[in-house]
């Protein structure tokens, strides 16, 4: 399958200056989330503007479903690619939602029919139908949140780009979100790339996991592969699942458990099941 998003060699950083990330190299394939992690100023960010076009690239380049990204941030957009920002306030100029999300489509120079329809569909799928006539101070963050989501959406991106999406959330949202992200991968073949430092979420959305550091890219694997190498999560100032904490605790006391921690409390538990209740070995919970 032809990547949606291949980054070849991508060198960042303010001109003149020196590198923030340097000879990055990865891919994103249609209908597929990549978590990009790392710790606190690695230049996560930084990344996700310079693929969008807002910064400059020292050298290598970014390619888009095969062929050469445009220069500059419309021309990026123009063909396929979206950014929706950390903080919704920077990405909501619309009265309502109804008319923030119709913003993308109608700069896209869709006929009136065909901005009534995405916007319809960009607000089903997010979830804030009913809330298309609400004025965007009207809305909770989780719900800006979304609509920064629906609004990208509705211009039918390629490549999605998102910025700490589950941040300042509840843990309720953040699970919601971390649903709807898959959801979305997977019914529009979309690619994201995923900004986040949720780790505990990240094995509920994402099939491949990008971790930053050092200004460069330390791995880039599945997550069973990236959150069970705990000299690499150390090297990057991060941490695994809480669940898989707890199992590197239990471990010693429990033999039977093995090596590979589970990254979801629904793994753990039926991992758990047969040794705590051998009677019920074949019970799934």
């Amino acid at each position: 399958m032809k990547a949606a998003l291949t980054l070849e060699a991508l060198s960042v950083g303010n001109p003149g200056g020196p590198a923030i990330l340097s000879a990055l190299s990865f891919e994103v394939r249609p209908g597929e989330v990549v978590a990009l992690l790392g710790a606190n100023g690695c230049g996560k960010t930084t990344l996700l503007r310079s693929i969008a076009g807002l910064v400059p690239a020292l050298s290598g380049g970014v390619r888009l479903l095969g062929q050469a990204a445009p220069r500059g941030a419309v021309a990026r957009a123009e063909a396929g690619l979206a950014l929706a920002f950390q903080n919704p306030d920077d990405q909501l100029f619309g009265a309502t939602v109804g008319e923030d999300v119709a913003t993308g489509p109608l700069h896209q120079g869709l006929a009136p029919g065909e901005v009534r329809a995405r916007v319809d569909e960009a607000l089903a799928a997010t979830g804030l139908t009913h809330l298309a006539g609400r004025s965007i101070e009207a809305l909770s963050f989780g719900e800006k949140k979304r609509a920064c989501l629906a609004g990208v959406l509705a211009m039918h991106p390629a490549v999605l780009l998102l910025d700490e999406p589950t941040a300042g959330l509840d843990p309720v949202g953040e699970r919601e979100t971390a649903g709807l992200l898959r959801r979305l991968a997977r019914e529009r073949e979309v690619a994201l790339l995923v900004s986040t430092h949720a780790t505990d979420e990240v094995p509920f959305f994402a099939d491949r996991v990008a971790i930053l550091g050092e200004g460069r890219l330390l791995a880039f694997g599945s997550p069973a592969d990236v959150f069970r190498d705990a000299a690499l999560l150390a090297r990057a100032r991060l941490r695994a699942p809480a669940v898989a904490e707890l199992w590197a605790h239990l471990a010693p006391f429990l033999p039977g458990l093995g090596a590979a921690p589970p990254l979801t409390v629904a793994e753990a538990a039926s991992r758990l099941l047969p040794l705590l209740v051998p009677s019920h070995q074949e019970v799934h919970p």
